[in-house]
């Protein structure tokens, strides 16, 4: 059993839409015109409804309202509207997870909160969007382990209060691989760019990344930050009792310091709400 293997054995049950291939394809050419993605989107209703609520939402923050699809994409560019386009349609990928194992809202909220909290420490405004959908999709393969492996996932939930390490040693004695790995197989086969299925890859590991240990030490840190937050608290932040000496060592290597962490706690929970509803 690997990860390869178990991801082609499902991606008829877990994929996108077609509409968000044929605008990968279209974007990847390097010949899209925005009357050409106009077109593809206009002819999902509801992708388009989301896609222009998205847009419109505090997380932008552009001046003025958004009404066309034409002027979501001026706006936006071809690269972030292709991960507004995966964002706003993965969601719905994932159907059939068994309740017992997880609550799904629970779920894409703590995952939108990691693409947020991603994005805000993104070092580079360019590349933002795709740490967005680094941290949004970074637990994907826990799904399809919660599916294809519902009793073996459950000996791996029972491990999670002892801390996400422990949770990963025990996916491997039981799998030989991790949710990340699983994850970061299902989005190459989606054909998301390398930099994004890289860093879900190496969440839990990021100094082993090689060249892209930046990007994973940025997720791992914005994954440790969401596990923190938590709806209608406000509690100070607690560095000695709450984070683990993992994530710390990743707050050291970016350079984050408590305060900053604070702040970008403060922007994210005023996002996530908007973010959560425009997208699920």
């Amino acid at each position: 059993m690997d990860p390869c293997t178990i991801v082609t054995n499902v991606r008829s049950i877990f994929s996108l839409p077609d509409v968000v291939f044929r605008i990968n394809d279209l974007i990847d050419s390097e010949e899209a015109t925005n009357t050409e993605l106009e077109r593809i989107i206009s002819s999902d209703p509801a992708l388009t409804a989301k896609l222009l609520k998205f847009a419109n939402s505090t997380y932008f923050g552009f001046s003025g309202k958004i009404e066309t699809v034409m002027k979501a994409i001026s706006i936006i560019g071809h690269q972030e509207l292709r991960n507004l386009v995966i964002a706003s349609s993965v969601t719905t990928t994932f159907k059939g997870i068994p309740p017992d194992l997880v609550n799904m809202d629970t779920f894409w909220n703590h995952s939108v909160t990691s693409g947020v909290t991603a994005r805000l420490l993104a070092s580079s405004v360019d590349s933002r969007e795709r740490f967005f959908i680094a941290g949004l999709l970074h637990d994907v393969g826990r799904l399809i382990l919660f599916s294809q492996f519902p009793k073996e996932s459950a000996k791996v939930l029972n491990c999670l209060n002892q801390g996400e390490d422990v949770a990963m040693q025990e996916e491997r004695k039981i799998f030989g691989f991790t949710h990340a790995q699983l994850g970061a197989e299902l989005l190459k086969q989606w054909k998301l760019p390398l930099n994004i299925w890289k860093m879900v890859e190496y969440q839990s590991d990021p100094m082993r990344s090689g060249e892209y240990q930046s990007d994973a030490n940025t997720l791992c840190a914005a994954i440790s930050i969401a596990n923190y937050i938590q709806p209608c608290t406000n509690q100070p932040l607690n560095l000695e009792t709450v984070i683990s000496d993992h994530a710390l060592k990743t707050w050291s290597y970016l350079g984050l310091t408590a305060e900053i962490v604070e702040s970008v706690i403060t922007v994210a929970k005023l996002q996530v709400i908007e973010v959560f509803n425009a997208i699920h």
